[in-house]
């Protein structure tokens, strides 16, 4: 059985760069329970999920649900979008790949800094992605596509908007490339699954003080659609299991 792949984003734009990047021809318009919808291509399913994480995860649990009701299934979960950037591993316009995705704020605030939900004897705040999955991912990239880093990317709940808040992320997360809202509840809903799940950011800022005049949108855009044209006729066409 060739499973199929879920791509989820949280917000149109973004889902239209994918949709752009997998190929002429509109897909098919599938509606799901609670008023989402899939947009359904050959063996890619792209899902507009909501920002934030509780969002997304009730989403992508929800799109995982039916097609399993459905008789089929899927073998791969991208959360997938743009994302800031930590300097200068991901600078504007490039791509970064998941090696894990970390929930960056669950956990506590205490007087000797910060604890992660691990520490606290209870969760779990890191989804490690399969190596053989990023080595695909990344060979693919790297015939042809826009810069790139393999990483970790961090899923926060509030964006990071001073240079306080970037340091602590940066001093608690040294590895990381790039922050976002979705990754983490994308993961958790794909674990509940066991399916295996991998996080795309393009990076359309800088993590730190918030500076629209800086944010180059229109540029992410274009290298998310160019990274999900190259996925889409090399990676994704492979038979083979995820993990």
């Amino acid at each position: 059985m060739v499973h199929r792949i879920l791509i989820v984003t949280a917000v149109a734009a973004e889902a239209d760069s994918v949709t752009a990047g997998l190929g002429p021809g509109g897909p098919e318009l599938l509606p799901l329970p609670g008023g989402l919808v899939l947009r359904r291509h050959d063996r890619v399913d792209v899902l507009v999920g909501g920002v934030g994480p509780a969002a997304v995860a009730a989403a992508t649990g929800t799109a995982l649900a039916c097609e399993s009701l459905s008789g089929g299934g899927y073998g791969l979960v991208v959360s997938a979008g743009i994302a800031g950037g930590f300097r200068p591993a991901a600078p504007l316009g490039s791509v970064v790949v998941s090696s894990a995705i970390v929930a960056a704020d669950l956990g506590a605030e205490t007087p000797d800094g910060y604890l992660p939900v691990e520490e606290l004897g209870f969760g779990r705040s890191v989804h490690p992605v399969p190596e053989a999955l990023t080595d695909r991912i990344t060979a693919a990239l790297d015939a042809g596509g826009p810069p790139h880093a393999l990483a970790p990317v961090l899923t926060v709940s509030t964006v990071t908007g001073t240079a306080r808040r970037a340091a602590e992320l940066a001093e608690r997360h040294p590895e990381a490339a790039a922050e976002a809202m979705e990754g983490f509840g994308v993961a958790e809903a794909a674990a509940a699954h066991g399916v295996p799940v991998v996080e795309i950011r393009a990076v359309s800022n800088a993590v730190g003080p918030r500076d629209r005049a800086a944010w180059r949108i229109g540029e992410a855009l274009g290298a998310l659609r160019h990274t999900f044209e190259l996925l889409g006729r090399t990676v994704f066409v492979e038979a083979h299991a995820w993990n």
